[in-house]
């Protein structure tokens, strides 16, 4: 290798003596989901006091992994404690995510089988503690946990969208959402969903760029919504394989439909929308 290639190399290495792999971070989420939730990783075999320590450790890893990267105007140790003081909440945020899924699937026979089994909940839950790291500021971890989650489930989540309470995911591969995406309470999206941006240019970074879902909107499996001024009202249902780049109103049902040319089925080419108002 050239050496001032290398001398380059090491140059960047030393500058950032603390900075964690991406593996680490991912690390980090494995073990804080186990501590969670017992039914992803047992822990039975511990005593209280190995319990604590465990947790202990995972604070200390955090900090270690928040000093090259803290929020802004507070320091790891700060970020850290509040961070684990927010857990409650998060812990609370995925059962409600749990009783979704296995309500809103008939082939959920236990909420264990949820949490140890289900794509979704392994992305939401992905996404929930890298939210909470997002809206104190840290940048570079928290889309390091939800890219692993992506990796790993194929379900693409941005950690800055906002999520409500009871956000079911159904089988899941190929769910994209996007940066400035919003969804609401008791929404449920299927396998293929892609919630975008209409526009890529750069110029548009700081706008909302990512479509609204509205309380208890259900989007069925291939479904494309654009635009961030698209809003799918609440109580809608939006079916298979539509393309949308604008606004439905409240309690709207839209889908293609195919149509029939002496009595044969050709390709579905084209929308029907009723609306509930």
């Amino acid at each position: 290798m050239d050496k001032s290639f290398a001398d380059r190399l090491y140059a960047s290495h030393q500058t950032c003596p603390t900075c964690p792999a991406p593996a680490e971070v991912s690390n980090f989420f494995v073990e804080l989901l186990g501590v969670l939730f017992a039914d992803f990783t047992q822990m039975a075999s511990l005593s209280r006091a190995e319990f604590d320590q465990h947790i202990s450790t995972l604070e200390k890893e955090l900090e270690r992994i928040l000093r090259h990267n803290p929020g802004k105007g507070t320091d790891a140790r700060q970020l850290t404690t509040f961070f684990f003081d927010s857990l409650p909440e998060i812990h609370a945020r995925l059962e409600e995510d749990v009783t979704a899924m296995f309500e809103g699937d008939p082939a959920a026979k236990t909420r264990d089988e949820v949490v140890r089994t289900y794509p979704g909940f392994y992305a939401i839950a992905a996404y929930r503690i890298a939210h909470a790291l997002h809206k104190m500021g840290v940048s570079g971890t928290p889309r390091i946990i939800t890219e692993h989650a992506h990796s790993r489930t194929g379900i693409d989540i941005h950690p800055a969208a906002e999520i409500g309470s009871h956000f079911c995911i159904d089988h899941g591969t190929g769910i994209v959402i996007g940066e400035t995406s919003v969804i609401g309470n008791h929404v449920k999206l299927y396998q293929g969903v892609t919630l975008g941006a209409l526009s890529v240019n750069k110029e548009d970074a700081e706008k909302k760029r990512h479509p609204t879902l509205e309380d208890n909107v259900v989007v069925y499996a291939g479904a494309t919504i654009l635009g961030g001024d698209t809003v799918i009202g609440h109580h809608s249902i939006v079916g298979g394989n539509v393309w949308l780049t604008s606004s439905i109103p409240p309690h709207s049902k839209i889908y293609y439909q195919a149509k029939m040319y002496n009595g044969n089925t050709h390709e579905i080419d084209h929308v029907v929308f009723k609306s509930g108002i």
